[in-house]
């Protein structure tokens, strides 16, 4: 695995949509969950410990061999991707509230994600030092994730019509080494593919769908208004596979541990979509129903 793909390509890449994240955020988006505090501490809740707790009752469930128990665990501390601030707006959805959580995980990701991803190479590779998050790729995590975002934030601060021209081909970036990771995980475990699908296939969508659940569901019965509840279901619903798939390859050395996000990385799409068209159908019902 110490390729000059997963050393330099990987990382870079990471490096480059972190940094085309920033673009899109302001100082002004950190501020704003003072005007969200119910739905962002709600959302942020559900994120940072309801899902991998959500998680681990599934690898527990399902039996996971410890390489692909890992990779669901590092996919639940990943946060929310890039593509759901789209799946919000396409659907009804506080595109705003979006912004703020999106700006908000992607600094406590740095944290949260180590620790988990730790604690799940502890628990199910039996802690025996074989595969590990020790503090130097914390680091790397570090600098691939946060630097990125607050350089881009820099720039849009200083350059903002620059910024936002940078927006769309960042996205479009994202989505292509995405399906370069996916496509090379696929080859490099062409062997074991099929393994690996009857093994997470199930599980991924699982989560997917209980993730997309609890991201509308736990909003709504604290009270939360649905446009905010909906922009939370896409964020928590919508992990950064990239990310969990980049953390897999590059730093711990493991094909196997990125199969779920991979996985996951695809099946996402079709369950947020499908979220989010029984929900506006459920908003249109309900905006005809007679007072």
């Amino acid at each position: 695995m110490d390729s000059a793909l997963t050393t330099v390509f990987l990382p870079s890449a990471l490096a480059v949509i972190m940094f085309g994240l920033g673009l899109g955020l302001t100082v002004a988006d950190f501020r704003r969950v003072v005007v969200y505090p119910k739905a962002a501490f709600v959302a942020l809740l559900c994120q940072i410990v309801v899902l991998p707790l959500i998680c681990f009752g599934l690898v527990l469930a399902f039996g996971l061999a410890p390489g692909l128990a890992v990779g669901m665990m590092l996919l639940a501390a990943s946060p929310g991707g890039t593509s759901a601030n789209l799946y919000s707006h396409l659907f009804g959805g506080d595109v705003a509230l979006n912004v703020t959580l999106t700006a908000i995980n992607s600094v406590l990701a740095v944290f949260t994600l180590p620790l988990v991803t730790n604690l799940a190479i502890a628990h199910f590779a039996g802690g025996d030092g074989q595969v590990g998050l020790q503090f130097d790729k914390t680091a790397q995590v570090f600098l691939i994730v946060l630097i990125p975002v607050a350089v881009g934030m820099a720039v849009r601060a200083r350059f903002v019509r620059f910024a936002q021209r940078m927006e769309k081909p960042v996205k479009i970036l994202s989505a292509v080494i995405l399906l370069a990771v996916i496509a090379g995980a696929i080859v490099k475990e062409a062997a074991n593919l099929g393994g690996y699908l009857a093994s997470v296939g199930l599980i991924t969508l699982v989560f997917s769908v209980l993730s997309l659940a609890v991201g509308y569901w736990a909003p709504r019965l604290s009270g939360v208004e649905p446009r905010q509840a909906i922009a939370s279901c896409m964020e928590i619903g919508i992990h950064n596979s990239t990310l969990a798939i980049t953390v897999a390859i590059s730093l711990l050395g493991s094909t196997e541990i990125a199969v779920p996000a991979a996985v996951y990385g695809v099946l996402m799409f079709f369950t947020a979509a499908a979220a989010g068209i029984l929900l506006r159908r459920s908003a249109a019902r309900s905006a005809t129903v007679p007072a």
